[in-house]
C-alpha cells in the first residue's frame, strides 16, 4: 500500500469517527430535549369547568375558525384556563345571567405566549390572507400591528383575561367551520355572518373593525343592549372591558399583573387543581 493510500485511509477513518461522535451528541441532545418536562401552571390557575361547568366553552383557537385559519400553537385541548379569582368571578356573573335566561360563553381564556408568537409570525406574512373576508375585510394586513390588532404581548397570557359573549337559553347547537367554505364579513347582519348561538352583538367575535368597539355609536338597539348587558354584569363584579373589543374583559386585581406564562392549554397543565 502506498503512503498516499495510508493517508487517505487514515483521513476517512478520522472523518467517520468525527461523524459518529457528532451523531451521538445530537442523539443525546435530542433525548434531553424530549425528556425536558412541559411548563405547568402555578397553583393559582384552574380549569374553568372545575369552578363552573355551566359556562359554555367554544375555544376558537383550538379550531381553524379564527383569523389565521388554523389551530393556534399551544392549544392542546379546547379548554378554558384562568386564575382562580377570575374563574370565581365569572361563576358569579353566570349565576346572575342564568336567572335572566342567559349563559356566558367563552371563546378564549388563558393564552400561552407561544400562541401570541404564532399570531405575530402570521401577521408578518402579508401573503397569507386566508380569513381576511371574515375577520378583517376593511383592514390592510400590513397595518395590524400599527392599528393594535396584533401585539407581541397579550394580557391573556397573564391568566385573568378572557374573551366571551352571552347565549340565550336553551343554547342552540352551532355547526363547525369547514376550511375553504365561503366567508362573510364579521360585521354583516347576524343572519349572514358565520352562525353563532350567541345573542347579536353587532359583529362576530375577533372582528378587526371599529364596529367591534364596545360603545361604537353606530351600534344601537338590541345589539347595544346586548353589549351593555354583558358589560354591566361583568363590570359590577370587578371586570374591566377593553374598549376596542366588546368581548374582551380582564378581572382586577390580577394575581399575576406582570407575568406572561407559556404553559400549554391542556388539562395536565392544571392537573393539581382538578
Amino acid at each position: 500500500m502506498t503512503r498516499l493510500s495510508v493517508a487517505v485511509r487514515g483521513l476517512v477513518t478520522a472523518l467517520a469517527a468525527l461523524l459518529a461522535v457528532t451523531a451521538a451528541s445530537a442523539t443525546a441532545a435530542s433525548a434531553t430535549a424530549r425528556a425536558e418536562p412541559e411548563p405547568r401552571a402555578p397553583r393559582e390557575f384552574v380549569a374553568l369547568r372545575s369552578v363552573d361547568p355551566t359556562i359554555i366553552q367554544e375555544m376558537r383557537y383550538f379550531t381553524p375558525h379564527n383569523f389565521m385559519g388554523e389551530r393556534v400553537d399551544g392549544y392542546r385541548q379546547p379548554l378554558c384556563i384562568l386564575t382562580r379569582p377570575a374563574a370565581e368571578a365569572l361563576h358569579k356573573a353566570q349565576t346572575r345571567l342564568l336567572r335572566k335566561g342567559y349563559s356566558l360563553k367563552v371563546y378564549d381564556c388563558y393564552r400561552p405566549q407561544r400562541a401570541v408568537d404564532h399570531f405575530v409570525r402570521w401577521a408578518k406574512d402579508l401573503d397569507d390572507e386566508t380569513m381576511k373576508t371574515e375577520f378583517y375585510p376593511r383592514v390592510d394586513k400590513s397595518r395590524l400591528f400599527e392599528d393594535g390588532y396584533i401585539a407581541e404581548k397579550s394580557g391573556h397570557s397573564r391568566g385573568s383575561t378572557m374573551d366571551l359573549t352571552i347565549v340565550r337559553l336553551p343554547a342552540k347547537p352551532t355547526r363547525p367551520y369547514v376550511p375553504g367554505q365561503a366567508l362573510a364579513p364579521c360585521y354583516a347582519p347576524q343572519d349572514e355572518r358565520f352562525p353563532d348561538n350567541s345573542v347579536d352583538m353587532g359583529t362576530g367575535y375577533d372582528c378587526f373593525d371599529t364596529l367591534a368597539h364596545t360603545l361604537d355609536p353606530r351600534v344601537q338597539g338590541t345589539q347595544r343592549a346586548n353589549r351593555l348587558l354583558l358589560k354591566d354584569t361583568l363590570e359590577d363584579l370587578g371586570f374591566v372591558n377593553l374598549a376596542e373589543e366588546w368581548w374582551h374583559y380582564t378581572y382586577k386585581p390580577e394575581p399575576f399583573p406582570d407575568t406572561y406564562f407559556d404553559f400549554p392549554v391542556a388539562r395536565r397543565s392544571v392537573g393539581h387543581s382538578r
